[in-house]
């Protein structure tokens, strides 16, 4: 029992990083580093009619943004801390007040997105642990494909069994697909082992039923008399031109939405709201006001969870975790939303194309919410409904839970519900409207979820980030490189697109603390980078084949600078991704992905918000791609990396490591020339040496793709010619 006094203790708890301390004891000594490599700069500019004058100023600048952005960086690094919760406290004090929960599940074309992944998240989040009577999970249909709406009817039969499984054995993950590849089976004749066996039966039958529908490409006559809601395809012309359809599998209301065990189930609603070919549907945001809409109709929960299709729930607590944030009597009522991190289940070992994101989610996140709260991410994330509507904080604001819990009598039936929901989801609906301006997820940006985060947050609003042991969620990285590198190419321009048109500095000018702008910036920043990693890595190795030094030699005290804070930084990043759980090949890797998506992702993106303006380029949501052919796969597997496409991206990512392959091989022929070591140190050109050395090692991947591999995941023959034409080009040219 609780008494009088703990009524008082808080339902979360707020505690600096211990980390902080050696990353501020670093930080320090690499800003005096930076600052003597600025004096050299300055100190030693060659004279007017010296050949290196220019490329040594664009090193500079370079190195200036550099030194900027590591400032920024620092910024949101500078006051980490973690969160902590206390459900036991939230069970006493509020379990019978919890508020409802509507969770957004986002899906787009059941070719990318397979309908078995996509049930397998809507199964885990209806199985969370939570009163079901409170729970309301929609489907987002993008597609409007019926291929994703039978699958969903499967889920909501199957539910009536899994979720009383899971209740029962207390099972973790809830996603049947994942809890039954990873946990072991039952032995002996226990009753979890009898039901396990036979759940485990029901659960492959549906899902051979759907991954036969899927590749058959449509459903049969014989299924479609299953389920009224499939006439709504006799109405359909395509993708892009259909009616809003809307169907309540699942009303909570309705007395016979029980399981096998007579418990309640979740509410279940499929949606595909209406698309034409002449109304901009805009993407991912105008799907999720969508929701907002229509489920303020049916369930009206003031909690919102939206998760993406692949992220399925892996810590059924994390919803009660969520509200203890949200429900603090003292602090509660200014936080807007809370979350959490994004992580990934089918990583390699090495994280191959360094998409666990360990760094922003252990580090940097844990900093951006020291600083005022993290941006919204677009997955995974528990928001107030009164914040997504547009509602501005104010020291007044009371959440009315008790109001919120009110069950509102609705004579209508579920299909008179779902004619006037239809309406909600329309083309014509938001016309004249603040929808995607002052209301709901905004639109006219490829990230919607950064942009939506900042608003929030200018309107006085706080979040919070929380990274329990157990992750909440897990999804599908990319498995092929080109997947990687258009992934980063889609919120890297998005990111850029909201530094431009809604600066931190202007929009949130006197409306958000000055340290939290500074967070936002490295993230909107991103594609900038392009600019000085293309000059640094293209400007130097051809300056190495002219003779034209950039550096101090070695024997010069004033490459102890450049040294200092080449090694340390570098060493510190190597011990902070090792104590974020990487290995030292996933180092490396992360280190290779940070060079090709700042020469190929981020130059491209940067490139389009310069284009798009002239009218040269339209914005598209780009869907990364969930499935992969057999041979890719296993190649993921064994972690070698896939081109097999040929992409600009990967021309410049080939040429530039050409480039300083044939820089390289003219570097080490001046070396072998000079026999006498001594004569090696005071070589002015030894670090370009090195850092062609350096690009040539992350480069080998490359090397191996464009002539030793003989899979259909090497580098395509047209683009090893062009690239090998574009880089003796580039070569010639600052020779002769």
């Amino acid at each position: 029992m609780e008494s009088n006094d703990d009524h008082h203790l808080p339902l979360f708890v707020t505690k600096s990083a211990r980390a902080r301390i050696p990353f501020q004891l670093y930080a320090l000594p690499i800003l005096v580093g930076i600052c003597f490599i600025f004096e050299y700069r300055v100190s030693y500019i060659p004279a007017k009619e010296a050949a290196g004058r220019w490329p040594w100023i664009g090193l500079f600048l370079s190195e200036l943004w550099f030194s900027f952005y590591w400032f920024l960086t620092t910024v949101v690094r500078w006051n980490p801390i973690y969160r902590y919760t206390f459900k036991d406290r939230l069970s006493l004090r509020h379990e019978k007040a919890l508020p409802g929960i509507d969770i957004f599940v986002c899906t787009a074309d059941p070719m990318i997105e397979p309908p078995a992944m996509v049930i397998n998240t809507v199964l885990s989040v209806m199985a969370y642990d939570y009163p079901p009577e409170k729970l309301s999970v929609y489907l987002s249909d993008d597609g409007g494909s019926d291929l994703t709406f039978y699958p969903l009817v499967e889920a909501s039969r199957f539910s009536k069994i899994w979720l009383p499984f899971c209740n029962k054995f207390k099972v973790e993950p809830r996603s049947p697909e994942a809890y039954f590849r990873t946990a072991a089976e039952p032995l002996g004749d226990s009753a979890m082992a009898k039901e396990w066996s036979s759940i485990k039966k029901s659960y492959e039958d549906m899902r051979k039923r759907i991954e036969t529908t899927t590749k058959l490409g449509r459903v049969s006559e014989e299924i479609r008399k299953e389920h009224k809601g499939f006439s709504e395809w006799n109405s359909v012309a395509s993708r892009q031109d259909h009616q809003a359809i809307l169907q309540i599998l699942i009303n909570r209301k309705d007395p016979k939405a029980v399981d096998i065990e007579g418990q309640r189930l979740p509410t279940l609603v499929y949606l595909a709201r209406e698309k034409r070919p002449h109304y901009h549907h805009n993407f991912k945001a105008g799907a999720m006001n969508a929701l907002i809409r229509v489920s303020s109709r049916i369930s009206n929960g003031p909690i919102i969870l939206n998760v993406d299709c692949d992220m399925y729930s892996n810590n059924s607590v994390a919803a009660r975790d969520a509200l203890c944030f949200f429900m603090d009597e003292e602090k509660g009522r200014e936080i807007a939303f809370v979350q959490f991190p994004q992580t990934f289940e089918n990583l390699t070992k090495n994280d191959l194309y360094s998409s666990s994101l360990n760094i922003i989610n252990e580090v940097d996140f844990l900093g951006f919410d020291g600083n005022g709260g993290p941006c919204y991410i677009g997955s995974g994330c528990f928001h107030r409904r009164d914040t997504l509507c547009g509602h501005k904080y104010s020291k007044e604001y009371k959440a009315d839970w008790k109001r919120w819990n009110i069950d509102r009598k609705v004579e209508e039936s579920a299909s008179v519900i779902e004619e006037t929901c239809k309406e909600l989801a329309s083309c014509t609906y938001e016309k004249n409207t603040q929808w995607g301006k002052e209301m709901g997820l905004k639109y006219g940006c490829p990230v919607e979820d950064i942009l939506t985060g900042l608003a929030i947050h200018c309107r006085g609003w706080k979040s919070v980030y929380l990274n329990p042991e157990r992750k909440a969620f897990l999804g599908v990285a990319p498995t092929t490189l080109l997947q990687s590198l258009v992934q980063h190419k889609r919120w890297t321009e998005g990111d850029f697109q909201v530094f431009v048109s809604n600066c931190p500095f202007v929009y949130g000018h006197k409306k958000m603390p000055l340290k939290l702008q500074l967070s936002y910036s490295p993230y909107l920043l991103w594609p900038v980078n392009c600019l000085g990693t293309l000059y640094y890595v293209a400007v130097p190795p051809l300056c190495l084949l002219r003779g034209i030094s950039l550096f101090p030699e070695i024997s010069n005290p004033w490459v102890l600078p450049f040294l200092f804070v080449i090694f340390v930084h570098r060493a510190y990043s190597l011990g902070e991704f090792v104590w974020c759980g990487g290995t030292f090949g996933g180092w490396w890797n992360d280190q290779r992905m940070w060079l090709y998506k700042r020469i190929s992702s981020y130059f491209f993106a940067f490139l389009d918000n310069i284009l798009k303006p002239l009218g040269f380029t339209e914005s598209a949501f780009v869907i990364t791609a969930k499935v992969a052919e057999d041979d890719v796969s296993q190649r993921y597997e064994e972690e070698v990396m896939e081109f097999g496409a040929s992409s600009p991206m990967f021309t410049i990512i080939a040429t530039l490591a050409l480039l300083n392959a044939f820089c390289f091989v003219g570097g080490m022929k001046r070396v072998i020339m000079q026999k006498d070591v001594q004569a090696l140190l005071s070589d002015p050109l030894a670090l370009q040496i090195l850092l062609c050395g350096i690009l040539v090692l992350i480069n080998l991947p490359v090397y191996q793709g464009l002539f030793l591999r003989k899979d259909n995941g090497r580098m395509p023959t047209s683009l090893t010619l062009r690239s090998v034409m574009f880089a003796l080009l580039a070569c010639a040219l600052a020779l002769y």
